[in-house]
């Protein structure tokens, strides 16, 4: 069936001036490297061109998928005609030469009563040597990886990212990778993720480079200035995770930011790239480059796999010596092995901890005796409970952190507090009890608002260094909270005393008041505590007034 234009466009183009020129037209294959491609674009598309001979310009141009019909040439034509590209005006072509039979048969019955005489040519000198500075651009793009190197190395980025090293390091707590290799002596890992804003590995060059920029950037803290000039003085390999839906990236509320831990596989890739100080940032790693990165991922994987225990605890000095062999760009050709020592690094660790940390902020809080209610975030979703027995062997080898403790297994399990909040703000409260050296106990204090004539319940976590955070307060009068409370003491002289804080991620999500095992990211054990041992007698709600 033939197919024209209906009377109204045609009419439409009719007016429009006719000019003595001859256009070529033109449909070709078009798949440049993969490497080299945008997100969206078809790998394996045509393209259409539409010329001005006369002018030598092209008036509008197309990429379609293979399978598109013959009627995309005919949509840019008349983009060609109507819209064209700068400098071309609106005209209909007083004459079109095509290379295809195809193409000329349906553009005759397309394009009837426009006056355009339609032509078959064997060649189109104009729009092949277009193709040809297409071929010759396209080459001359540097792709992201070298081709040889790139499947290999998105494999060892995702094997990284089931490893999860974030799960277990800070940012300051640095391994190092002794290669000897392509000049280079050895990377130092600084793992990013733990408070689930950006994941990734940056690989230094040199400990000097580490220092200065983690020293930098607790300067711009303090006295906000170049932070980017800042970043661009790091001298490292990298490799980040990103999502590929970029809706989210001008969210402003932190509540709303997707953290890509929650995503699927399949909605993540690997970034990687260079920062120098001379060079700034890259987003392509050379060849050298490529086969480091492969290197030293390979070996921090393997080492997070055979330590993953051990660094959950602590981080005192490991060591491993591993043979990683490398990919090769001639597939006949034998993998050469190469030597490789992991080690964690204590001293420098503790250098870089005491660099983040000021001495001054433990010395002010040493000194608050009050009850804080800085740990929970208000928005948090809390309830008393019990876990089975078997869960708590679950949590003991699959949460982030677990606080070692042997509790009595009796009763129906582990009575245990359960905080809910996002991920991101679920390690930050994982990190302050950790480094407050775990709970000794959880507690219910008595409180009193006067004004209001209300009694409460106030929850209480003590920690090892003497701290005392709030997690909660619970009406005196509440039905609910009285049943949870009656519940919460029988378990716990069942267990002699044992219970547990269980901090999950999953608050906004379909999980939310009931997390499933993986949305538990840590769990810790400590004694029921009365009030006389939490010695801090009746609280009450003072009123302040300015």
């Amino acid at each position: 069936m033939t197919m024209s234009l209906n009377s109204a466009t045609r009419r439409r183009l009719q007016q429009l001036n006719q000019i003595s020129s001859v256009w070529e037209g033109d449909r070709r294959p078009f798949s440049p490297p993969s490497s080299v491609l945008e997100p969206n674009c078809q790998p394996n598309g045509e393209c259409i061109l539409w010329v001005d001979g006369s002018q030598g310009v092209v008036r509008a141009m197309d990429v379609v998928a293979q399978d598109t019909g013959p009627e995309a040439i005919v949509r840019t034509l008349l983009r060609a005609i109507e819209h064209p590209n700068s400098p071309g005006k609106p005209a209909r072509p007083q004459k079109i030469v095509v290379r295809s039979r195809e193409i000329q048969f349906f553009l005759r019955g397309a394009l009837q009563e426009l006056d355009i005489a339609i032509d078959y040519v064997p060649e189109l000198p104009l729009i092949d040597e277009l193709y040809r500075s297409f071929e010759d651009s396209i080459e001359a793009q540097t792709p992201d990886l070298p081709p040889q190197y790139a499947q290999a190395l998105t494999q060892k980025a995702f094997e990284i990212w089931h490893s999860a090293p974030w799960e277990l390091l800070e940012e300051h707590q640095i391994i190092s990778i002794e290669l000897n290799q392509w000049d280079i002596g050895t990377l130092y890992a600084s793992v990013m993720g733990m408070l689930g804003m950006e994941y990734g590995v940056l690989f230094y060059r040199s400990e000097e480079s580490l220092k200065q920029f983690r020293a930098k950037v607790l300067l711009e803290e303090e006295s906000p200035g170049n932070l980017e000039e800042a970043f661009l003085q790091q001298d490292c390999l990298f490799l980040t995770f990103d999502s590929d839906d970029e809706e989210d990236d001008d969210d402003d509320d932190d509540d709303e930011i997707i953290d890509l831990a929650d995503l699927p596989l399949d909605e993540l890739h690997p970034s990687f790239g260079n920062i120098h100080p001379l060079e700034g940032l890259r987003s392509v790693l050379y060849e050298e480059e490529a086969l480091a990165m492969y290197v030293a991922l390979d070996s921090l994987n393997r080492f997070i796999k055979d330590e993953r225990d051990r660094l959950s605890v602590d981080l005192s000095l490991l060591k491993h010596k591993y043979k990683i062999s490398i990919p090769s760009s001639d597939a006949q050709a034998k993998p050469k092995p190469i030597a490789v020592t992991v080690a964690t690094m204590p001293e420098l660790t503790a250098e870089l901890e005491e660099m983040t940390f000021d001495d001054s902020d433990s010395e002010e809080m040493s000194i608050v005796q009050s009850l804080r209610d800085d740990l929970i975030p208000e928005d948090s979703f809390l309830s008393l409970g019990v876990v089975s027995w078997e869960m708590v062997d679950f949590l003991r080898k699959g949460a982030i952190y677990h606080q070692e403790a042997t509790p009595t297994q009796g009763g129906d399990g582990l009575p245990v507090i359960l905080i809910q909040t996002s991920r991101p703000k679920a390690m930050t409260i994982i990190t302050s009890i950790q480094e407050a050296g775990g709970i000794t106990g959880i507690g219910f204090n008595p409180g009193a608002d006067p004004l209001e004539e209300e009694s409460y319940d106030l929850g209480v976590l003590k920690t090892e260094k003497g701290e005392m955070f709030l997690f909660g307060e619970f009406l005196d009068r509440d039905p609910v909270h009285i049943a949870a409370r009656k519940k919460w003491d029988e378990r716990c002289k069942k267990t002699q005393g044992y219970c547990g804080l269980i901090v999950a991620r999953g608050l906004m999500g379909a999980s939310r008041g009931k997390p499933h095992l993986k949305d538990m990211m840590a769990l810790f054990v400590g004694q029921s505590l009365s009030p006389k041992d939490l010695g801090i007698g009746m609280l009450q709600l003072m009123p302040q007034f300015e």
